[in-house]
């Protein structure tokens, strides 16, 4: 199918589905399949950061408070993310990555990396710089 500007929106929804196509298959033949990709945004952005509070990587990972609970309550029982209490308010629990997660990530890092080497294939350093560029402005737009 050819996109236009009437379908960019699809095209992106198309483009985030075969990327994380490439990312079930490569994880599957590691055996690691029982976390579905916002897991794996959850475990990347605590690989950024020491820890973050669920207020935090709600936001981070663009979902409610909810899902996010029930996502970190996922990767708690895998021993991927452990809460703590936040050394500052008692009454907060700051969520961080396990010596497990760490070790995950480093191996989905390599997966994470081959995806980004495949999308950029034929692309020159202008048209990676103008698409990020242009990407970013739309999604400043429909933050509005």
């Amino acid at each position: 199918m050819i996109y236009d500007q009437n379908s960019i929106l699809s095209l992106i929804s198309h483009i985030h589905s075969q990327s994380q196509n490439f990312l079930q298959k490569k994880l599957s033949a590691l055996g690691l399949t029982k976390l579905a990709t916002s897991h794996g945004n959850i475990l990347f952005c605590l690989s950024r950061t020491k820890s973050l509070s669920l207020s935090e990587l709600s936001q981070k990972i663009n979902r409610d408070k909810s899902t996010t609970t029930a996502l970190v309550k996922k990767l708690e029982q895998s021993g991927l993310v452990e809460q703590k209490k936040d050394p500052h308010d008692s009454r907060k629990k700051q969520i961080q990555l396990t010596q497990k997660g760490s070790q995950y990530n480093e191996k989905t890092n390599d997966l994470s990396n081959e995806l980004m080497q495949n999308s950029w294939k034929n692309f020159t350093v202008q048209e990676k710089t103008q698409l990020v560029s242009l990407l970013n402005k739309l999604s400043a737009n429909l933050e509005e």
